[in-house]
C-alpha cells in the first residue's frame, strides 16, 4: 500500500477493545479489511490506520455493536487475523469488576497475572500432530506494560500497576459466594475476556498487555449495588476518552523499542514445540503458517 513507505517501523500495534477506542485524533489512512483464517472469521473486519508514522490495527472482540458474548468469541480467529496482518504488539482493553475496595469504578488497572476459570473455549492453536507448550509464568509483556504506564502518567490518568485478573466463563455475573472466593484467592479484578486471549498471544509470539477498566464492584461490596449492564455501560462511556488518550500517547513511541523483546515474547515458540520435526502433521503446519513463520523449518 502506498502509505506503508512512509512508516518508520515494521512494528504493527494492535488494539483489542470496544467501540470508541478506535476513534483517535490524528488517525489517518483508515480502511477496513476482512481477514480469512483457518479458524473461521474473526469478530469483525480489522480496522487499519496510521497514527503518526506508526501502523495500528483495531479489532472489537465482541464484534460491531457488541453482538458476540464472551464464550462465543472466536479467540483463535481474532489472534490469527492480527498475526497474519503483521501485529507485533497487542494492547488489550477490557471492562472488569473490582474485587478490591481501593479499585473503585472508573479506575484503570495494568494487569500482570491471570487465573483462568473458563471451560468452554478453544485455548490453543496447537493439538494432535503438532504439540507445543509455551511458558506463561509471566503472561504479559512487561516492556509493553511499562510503556503503557508511562503513557498513562503523561496523559494524567491514574492507573494501578499490577493486578490479578480472574477470568470467568460467563455470560452471567458472579454469585456472591464466588465473588468472595475469588477475593480470598488474592484476585483484584474479574472479567470474561482476557483468556484465552493472553495464551493465544503468547503462542502467536505477540507482545501482549492488558488494560482493565473497572466498571463496578462485582457483587461482594456491602455498600454498593450488584453489578448491572446499565452501570457498566455508564462507566465505559465515561472512561472512553481516557482509554483513547492512553492509546494515543503510547502507540507512537512503541516503534522506538529495540527487539527482540527482552522478555522473550517474540521467541516463545523456540523452546515450546515438542513434536519431532519428522513427526509433525503437514496439514497442521500449513494451517498455522502465520503463527509458525519463524519456526517452520526448526
Amino acid at each position: 500500500m502506498a502509505e506503508d513507505s512512509a512508516l518508520d517501523t515494521p512494528e504493527v500495534i494492535g488494539v483489542m477493545g470496544g467501540t470508541g477506542v478506535d476513534q483517535l485524533d490524528g488517525l489517518t489512512n483508515v480502511r477496513r479489511q476482512a481477514v480469512d483464517t483457518p479458524f473461521g472469521a474473526p469478530s469483525a473486519h480489522l480496522m487499519i490506520g496510521t497514527l503518526g508514522r506508526q501502523r495500528i490495527l483495531f479489532l472489537p472482540r465482541h464484534g460491531e455493536g457488541h453482538r458476540i458474548p464472551p464464550s462465543e468469541i472466536n479467540f483463535r480467529a481474532n489472534m490469527y487475523a492480527l498475526k497474519a496482518m503483521g501485529c507485533t504488539q497487542l494492547i488489550s482493553i477490557s471492562a472488569v469488576g473490582s474485587l478490591r475496595e481501593h479499585l473503585a469504578p472508573g479506575r484503570f488497572v495494568l494487569v500482570d497475572q491471570f487465573i483462568d476459570r473458563t471451560y468452554a473455549r478453544a485455548k490453543s492453536f496447537f493439538g494432535t500432530g503438532l504439540v507445543a507448550h509455551v511458558s506463561l509464568g509471566d503472561p504479559v509483556c512487561h516492556r509493553l506494560g511499562s510503556r503503557i504506564m508511562t503513557a498513562a502518567q503523561a496523559a494524567e490518568i491514574e492507573m494501578e500497576k499490577g493486578g490479578t485478573y480472574l477470568v470467568m466463563e460467563g455470560p452471567q455475573f458472579s454469585t456472591r459466594a464466588e465473588s468472595e472466593l475469588y477475593r480470598s484467592w488474592g484476585c483484584d479484578v474479574i472479567g470474561m475476556t482476557n483468556m484465552p486471549e493472553a495464551k493465544l498471544a503468547r503462542e502467536a509470539e505477540i507482545c501482549y498487555a492488558s488494560v482493565a477498566m473497572v466498571t463496578d464492584y462485582d457483587c461482594w461490596h456491602p455498600h454498593h449495588d450488584d453489578v448491572t449492564v446499565e452501570a457498566i455501560v455508564k462507566v465505559l462511556i465515561e472512561n472512553a476518552d481516557k482509554a483513547r488518550a492512553v492509546v494515543s500517547e503510547v502507540v507512537p513511541g512503541l516503534s522506538a523499542d529495540c527487539f527482540p523483546c527482552p522478555h522473550g515474547c517474540r521467541t516463545a515458540l523456540d523452546s515450546a514445540l515438542v513434536t519431532a520435526s519428522d513427526a509433525r502433521d503437514a496439514d497442521s503446519m500449513s494451517r498455522l503458517d502465520a503463527i509458525l513463520a519463524r519456526n517452520a523449518n526448526v
